[in-house]
């Protein structure tokens, strides 16, 4: 490996003198004639800019060695500078003698980009493909051969001095890729040093807009300057990478601490948890366990709860890989026909355990954190401080995810029988418990699910009895206490929401807030009608005091009474039929027959 690095130094070297002299011999010719205009080509943002809107933004590089390719052959086309014909192929390349537009030095700049493509996915397919590694450093060779003729172009008289800054870090950014796959790492960190020192002097003299672009590349600079460091023999770089990843590294970082810990994973061959040590044979355990033991430190130097997130995020990946691989191991072995003795398969099963233990634990921390930023969002919400809207169903799933972990935790293999283990997990189902029925509470009172509402605020205050006042005295539960001592706060919500509820529920009102908006403190009585109460009528002192209603409103009064001669029916009369037999006897023969028969002679 070195043979080759002091092959291609030397090259370079002779054609760092070529150019040399090539520029002396160019800056004679041209010393006569002087520049006609000053280019000034931002390599860094075209860069930048093609790789977004190429493939980049999604880590395909296959993509953008096409555009590469695409782009070279119509700036070609465009310069009129073809190399070859329809004859054969005639190299050209670009020198200080036919520099006559700007879009020249796009030409080495473009070819580098697409040899440093084709590299990087390279790199990405010899993670099964072990050969091609050679192929990736070949091109990274050709990649740095350009960037250090591109250097050599900007160099020109026609070219500022940013122009030249730019090439100058771009080619030294680009030789220490090269050293750095090369695991030189000496050179590699005064390559990338210079670089990074060049983008830093260009940042402080552009102007807010552009300055972004170049302190990016120099915060992408460093993860590759501490592993370089690492490597050299500073003990304090490892530290430094555990806390850039803790702050939102990228995927070249993750590999880069990867290989920092596969180092230090090997002096690590076995673990103790409540009073047990059982040996670790897997790499990925021993990996994740050693990023367990800087976990705390990460989230001390976490500024706020999304940076704490991601440091969870990350380390449950961690956990998730090493409890999969332990799981196929045991099955591997639990397929095989050796006898092994008993003492070691217990061992992994407690391993597997522990494992599933710190998973579960993890989770219930990153849910806590998630808890207080929904909290805060949900009090910032109902006092109208935000309009972020924020539902109590997310406080639902988060404790419904803790009462499931509590109840795995307590099925966990070998724990049945520790009874202070499994004490803790049914204190702390409780609490988790009583937290979930107080939110199921607040979505069925949005919900105008009046006693269902009451129902879940009376199970929460049972939980709250259940548990207020026990502390966990298991090592492993003891940070949870702070959620036990905020039951206090939680039983004075579920007071005040259990009143409303059975209030709502017994007023059966459906909307209490428009029922409510009828009600007035104030009396509307005129003076007249209130003489034996005092209240204070600020209109009494005004133009149109309020003493007396004018016209008096209409009252029912009692109508006529009626009369009724109730003895009459109480009184006999005397019998006349006497008088009139003696009538019927006085009438005058035929003539009174006749004038009785034909109705004539009657009166009228």
């Amino acid at each position: 490996m070195k043979i080759e690095v002091n092959m291609t130094e030397t090259k370079s070297n002779d054609s760092e003198t070529i150019t040399t002299t090539q520029q002396q011999s160019g800056a004679k010719n041209d010393s006569s004639k002087g520049p006609e205009s000053i280019y000034t080509v931002p390599l860094l943002k075209l860069i930048k800019e093609a790789q977004q809107q190429h493939g980049l933004r999604h880590g395909d590089y296959q993509r953008y060695r096409t555009y590469c390719s695409s782009r070279l052959h119509r700036l070609r086309k465009v310069l009129h500078f073809p190399q070859g014909d329809r004859k054969g192929f005639k190299k050209r390349e670009v020198t200080l003698d036919n520099l006559k537009d700007e879009k020249f030095v796009y030409l080495p700049l473009i070819q580098a980009e697409r040899a440093w493509a084709y590299a990087m996915q390279l790199k990405q397919e010899s993670n099964t493909e072990p050969r091609k590694k050679f192929h990736l450093v070949a091109r990274l060779r050709k990649a740095v051969s350009h960037t250090i003729h591109l250097e050599y172009i900007c160099q020109s008289p026609l070219c500022d001095a940013r122009t030249k800054l730019e090439a100058q870090a771009y080619s030294a950014w680009m030789q220490g890729t090269l050293f750095f796959e090369l695991q030189e790492w000496k050179q590699a960190s005064e390559k990338l040093v210079l670089s990074q020192t060049i983008y830093e002097k260009l940042a402080s003299a552009l102007n807010e807009d552009e300055q972004i672009l170049y302190k990016q590349r120099v915060e992408e600079l460093n993860p590759n300057l501490r592993y370089c460091a690492y490597n050299i023999g500073d003990s304090s770089a490892q530290q430094d990478l555990l806390n850039m990843r803790s702050k939102g590294g990228k995927s070249e970082l993750d590999a880069l601490i990867a290989q920092t810990r596969e180092k230090q994973a090997a002096s690590l061959l076995e673990v103790t948890w409540r009073g047990r040590t059982v040996p670790v044979r897997l790499e990925k355990i021993r990996v994740f366990l050693l990023a367990y033991q800087g976990l705390d430190a990460s989230l001390g130097k976490a500024n706020d709860c999304d940076a704490k997130l991601s440091a969870y995020e990350t380390i449950l990946l961690d956990c998730k890989e090493a409890i999969q691989s332990l799981k196929e191991d045991l099955a591997a072995v639990a397929k095989t026909k050796v006898d092994l003795q008993s003492s070691q398969l217990g061992s992994q099963q407690y391993l597997l355990s522990y494992l599933t233990f710190l998973r579960a634990t993890l989770t219930i921390d990153r849910n806590l954190v998630m808890v207080d930023v929904f909290q805060k969002n949900f009090a910032a919400y109902q006092s109208g401080e935000s309009k972020k809207v924020a539902k109590p169903q997310e406080g639902v799933k988060l404790y419904e995810a803790m009462v499931q972990l509590s109840g795995e935790l307590q099925q966990l293999q070998g724990m049945e029988n520790d009874k202070k283990f499994q004490n803790d997990l049914e204190l702390l189902t409780k609490v988790f418990k009583a937290f979930r029925c107080y939110y199921m509470a607040l979505t069925c009172q949005g919900n105008r699910q009046w006693a269902e509402a009451l129902a879940l605020y009376q199970r929460a205050e049972t939980y709250i009895n259940q548990s207020e006042g026990k502390k966990l005295g298991d090592s492993e539960f003891t940070k949870y206490s702070r959620v036990g001592q905020d039951l206090a706060h939680l039983r004075s919500l579920v007071n005040s929401g259990k009143c409303a509820a059975h209030a709502q529920n017994i007023l059966g009102v459906e909307d209490i807030n428009a029922a409510m908006s009828g009600l007035s403190v104030r009396s509307k009585k005129s003076l007249c009608l209130r003489l034996d109460e005092f209240v204070e009528d600020v209109s009494l002192t005004s133009a149109t005091p309020n003493v007396i209603k004018l016209p008096p409103t209409m009252a029912p009064v009692p109508c006529k009474p009626l009369f009724f001669d109730l003895a009459l029916n109480h009184i006999s009369f005397p019998s006349l039929a006497e008088n009139m037999e003696n009538k019927k006897s006085t009438g005058a023969g035929i003539t009174g027959f006749v004038k009785g028969l034909w109705g004539w002679g009657g009166k009228k």
